[in-house]
């Protein structure tokens, strides 16, 4: 008999042993899930923060764009293509760049001034390195033909992309 007892006193300390492995064991994988999960959601937030913070950030130069983009002075047209070209990359500024040889000597022949002002804008989707701007533009326009300002109203879908920490214009559409 003693061996049983002996036995029954082991296979009881074993079962201590192993409630109390299984609680801090359980305690500590508890506390490692919920400190993942943690993470999980604050990297989560972190990254929706970033991709907001770029929205914002490209919808201001965006604004800023469509009215430099909209804004013209014949008597200054060379500093306004560069103004222009400046903010813009990839094809839109290749485009624009062959475009503006035929336009300049238009807008200087007919003493042609632009002002383009944002009336709204809104982020229609984006990352942290690609925006896209929908804008609703208002612009008066003279020339020696209407010297009255004529005020067209016109929408863009601004394509922005992050390029050497600034937001160009990759692609202008006027849906």
């Amino acid at each position: 008999m003693a061996v049983e007892e002996t036995t029954e006193v082991v296979l009881a300390v074993l079962r201590r042993y192993l409630v109390r492995l299984f609680r801090r064991f359980g305690y500590s994988v508890s506390v490692v899930a919920v400190f993942s999960l943690v993470a999980g959601l604050g990297w989560q937030l972190w990254q929706q923060h970033r991709v907001a913070a770029a929205e914002s950030a490209a919808q201001d130069a965006a604004v800023h764009y469509a009215q430099v983009l909209t804004s013209i002075d014949s008597n200054k047209v060379d500093d306004d293509f560069a103004a222009v070209l400046n903010g813009a990359t990839g094809d839109f500024k290749d485009t624009y760049t062959k475009a503006s040889v035929q336009l300049r000597q238009l807008l200087i022949d007919n003493k042609a001034t632009a002002q383009g002002t944002v009336v709204q804008s809104a982020v229609q989707s984006g990352s942290r390195d690609e925006v896209v701007v929908l804008l609703m533009v208002n612009q008066a326009v003279t020339n020696t033909n209407r010297p009255d300002p004529r005020v067209d109203r016109t929408r863009m879908k601004m394509t922005m992309t992050r390029v050497d920490g600034r937001w160009l214009a990759s692609k202008v559409e006027l849906p």
